[in-house]
Order: structure tokens, then sequence, then C-alpha cells
């Protein structure tokens, strides 16, 4: 069942995305060669805290960290751990927070200092699938609208688009109906309607759309070992056009 949300209940995930939205920020600026995924997540958990909030994955699930960090071939899910990161990697940061009751959830794929031309593409084209599936989320498109248009741009510049984790609806709790996939045929699934709120996520990779689990039972990463990004916004579908409630 998809649950609409009141103009009020948008107020208060506009409140969660903020503080999921000034966490990637802060987290951006701390993000260098010779940091640990350990040390990133400590930052993200006090500063998630420090605004009032709680961090959503913390225990989700049994998941251990506050943030997911995903490095290189990792897809998502990546455990925060004492890996340092180095001169070239890419990492994706996903953020969660929940504040009076309400979640919010985002995902940036950033540098780690100096990285190749192929790495800084696909973290653009990523961001820029994000950008083409909000375009269609608009009152009276249908679901798959979105995910068709993430899709097209993502294959048209030469990625896949993971196919085994989607975006979803978001609340009260963080993973709502509809399932969002980043594929698919435009004109299918419900109509989108004033106040349903989703979590638009393109996965991309820079070579095959296959993904597997690591034996740690969260660990998503590339098939092929190829390259990944990661690009999430939280988004309200209102009558005045979508609005994305986690960008700073």
């Amino acid at each position: 069942m998809i649950i609409i949300k009141s103009d009020m209940e948008l107020t208060y995930m506009k409140d969660a995305g903020r503080v999921v939205a000034e966490t990637l920020a802060m987290i951006e600026k701390v993000i260098k060669p010779g940091i640990t995924t350990a040390e990133i997540d400590k930052l993200a958990e006090t500063f998630i805290r420090s605004h009032g909030a709680i961090p959503s994955f913390k225990g989700y699930g049994g998941f251990p960290a506050s943030i997911c960090a995903s490095v290189n071939d990792v897809v998502i899910h990546g455990i925060p751990s004492n890996r340092i990161l180095k001169d070239g990697d890419i990492i994706s940061i996903d953020c969660g927070a929940i504040l009076n009751g309400y979640h919010g959830d985002a995902a940036r794929t950033f540098p780690v200092g100096n990285i190749s031309n192929e790495a800084q593409k696909l973290i653009e084209v990523t961001r820029e699938s994000f950008f083409k599936a909000v375009e269609k989320a608009v009152v009276g498109n249908r679901l798959t609208d979105i995910s068709s248009a993430v899709q097209k741009h993502a294959e048209s510049m030469g990625y896949s688009v993971v196919r085994d984790f989607v975006g979803h609806g978001i609340g009260k709790s963080m993973h709502e109906d509809p399932q969002v996939p980043n594929y698919g045929v435009a004109g299918k699934g419900p109509k989108l309607v004033h106040g349903m709120v989703l979590a638009i996520e393109p996965m991309i990779n820079m070579g095959s759309y296959k993904v597997k689990i690591k034996p740690d039972g969260w660990t998503v990463v590339t098939g092929d070992g190829s390259l990944s990004a990661h690009y999430e916004n939280t988004v309200a579908i209102t009558t005045n056009g979508p609005e994305i409630l986690t960008l700073s």
C-alpha cells in the first residue's frame, strides 16, 4: 500500500531531509586520502545526533553503522571499517536520518583526491540520471516514467543499471511501497499523485549490471569488479512539481 503524506507530514519530512543533506555536505568536506570509512561513520553519527535526529541505518536489519560507505566496486551497503581511503578511489555514502518520526534518505558518490576521467564521468552520469528521473516525477505520470528515464540516460552514455536493488517509498518507515526500479518501460505502474514521497536512487555500473552480495550479507559489489556510483534523494510529488527534500 502506498502511503500518501499530508502537507504537514511533507514539512516533517523536509526537516529530516535537511539533516541528511547537511550531513552529506559535512562528509564531502572530510573525504580525503588517509581517512578511514569508520572515521567518516563516527563523524556522521555525531553530526546527525547533534541535530536532534537518529541515524536511520544503525541497527536497521542488524546493520552496524550509521552510514553505508561503498568504495570503488561496492555498489551499496558497504560497512564502515578501518579501510583507509586512497587517492583515486571513489566512495558512495548513503545516509538516513529520523526526525520527528519521519525518515530522510540520500546518497552521493564522492571522489577521493585525484580520480580518473573515467571515474569522474561515471559519477556525473549517475547524478544526471537522477535529475532526468526527477523531470518525470510529476503528478499524473506513471511510476515507470521515472524508471525509464534513468535507464535511457545511463545506457545512452555506455553504462549499465543495477536491477537487483531499487528505490522505494519512504515516510515513517525507511522502506515503503512502491518499489522504484531504475529500469523499465515508461507508462506503467501506479499514477503519481500529490503526497507520494519516493527515494529515487540510480545505481550505475561502469561494466555489467550484474552484482553479487559478499559473505557479510550486506556488501553488494559489481559482478565484474567494475566501478559503481550511486546518487539518491528523497523526492516529494506535489501539485507544484517534484520537491527534492534532501538537497542543501
